[in-house]
């Protein structure tokens, strides 16, 4: 049904990026290129409307398109490629890995085009190797997100606690999930050396594989007290598997993102919190620092943009002034 949605939501984003541009966009040259990972995600969805407001806002041209799936690489690096061919001023691009997307890159900076990393996705040390320049990386501090993940399990269970924990992973080689479960994981560990992390599986960013895998460590350890999910689709999947267990609200649940399905089920009840991400913020501050750095003007190399750990009671009081980011 999302997916739908979103597809119904990209649409209106071709035709707004042949129709938005003022004069300052003429003077930078064209238009800018938006490429993501899959619109079918809430999180990315969010971006999306980030872009949208930032472009309206500046005044600036653009197309965003985006893939199947979390895991379509090639797919990913052909529409890339297919990307090149509208030679944009500018690629804003969420690689899938920190490999995939490389010679796409390459040849974009060979164009003369600037290439933004967005959500932090690809590895500097990599980038170096590949002679590979990028003008900004933007995103959330995803060792910090996962930190802040780890913080507030131990708010909950107490810092004597001890107990199974489990984490989901991102997919596979993805820096962006390797980062939030080490940043969980070394958290949690100097926090609570009660909590004992028993399994630590990459899910793939797949909600279907996050709920095996939670059903699974959950036949191994019935006494298990908290999971920590590197995406929200994956701590929506543990969410399933735990109440089809029985155990519902007895295990603290917590994801990473924000995202729209994350925060209906927090008002539900159902999953413990999510560390925000704010995509929303992502994608507009993206597109408004493209625009300075076509400016010529100075443009940090990293932009952090904070996060927020959503529950029931930060969102039932209102007053934490980044919920108006959360979409």
């Amino acid at each position: 049904m999302f997916y739908n949605k979103m597809n119904r939501f990209i649409r209106p984003l071709a035709v707004l990026a042949m129709l938005v541009g003022g004069s300052g966009a003429h003077a930078e040259g064209g238009e800018y290129g938006v490429l993501m990972k899959t619109l079918s995600n809430p999180f990315w969805g969010a971006m999306g409307m980030g872009v949208e407001e930032g472009a309206k806002a500046a005044g600036v041209p653009y197309f965003i398109q985006a893939v199947e799936s979390d895991q379509a690489a090639e797919s990913q690096l052909n529409v890339c490629n297919t990307m090149l061919e509208r030679k944009p001023v500018a690629m804003i691009t969420a690689a899938i890995n920190s490999t995939n997307l490389l010679p796409c890159l390459k040849a974009a900076q060979d164009a003369g085009i600037k290439v933004v990393d967005l959500d932090g996705n690809l590895d500097p040390a990599i980038l170096d190797k590949e002679g590979i320049h990028i003008t900004f990386r933007i995103g959330s501090d995803n060792v910090a997100a996962g930190a802040q993940g780890a913080e507030f399990m131990v708010s909950q269970l107490g810092a004597d606690a001890k107990g199974p924990v489990l984490v989901i992973e991102g997919l596979s080689g993805n820096v962006t999930g390797q980062k939030r479960a080490a940043g969980f994981a070394e958290k949690l560990a100097e926090l609570a050396p009660g909590l004992e992390i028993v399994a630590s599986l990459p899910g793939d960013w797949d909600r279907g594989k996050a709920a095996s895998i939670t059903n699974d460590i959950l036949i191994r350890n019935p006494d298990l007290v908290g999971i920590f999910a590197a995406n929200d689709g994956m701590a929506l999947g543990a969410v399933e598997s735990v109440y089809a267990a029985g155990k519902g609200g007895k295990i603290v649940i917590i994801g990473v993102d924000g995202n729209s399905d994350a925060v209906k089920s927090i008002k539900a009840g159902r999953l413990t919190a999510s560390v925000a991400q704010l995509p929303y913020l992502v994608g507009k501050q993206a597109v408004e620092n493209v625009k300075l750095a076509l400016e010529g003007k100075e443009v940090p190399s990293d932009i952090t943009v904070p996060t927020l750990v959503l529950t029931k009671e930060v969102m039932e009081a209102g007053t934490e002034p980044m919920l108006e980011f959360v979409k």
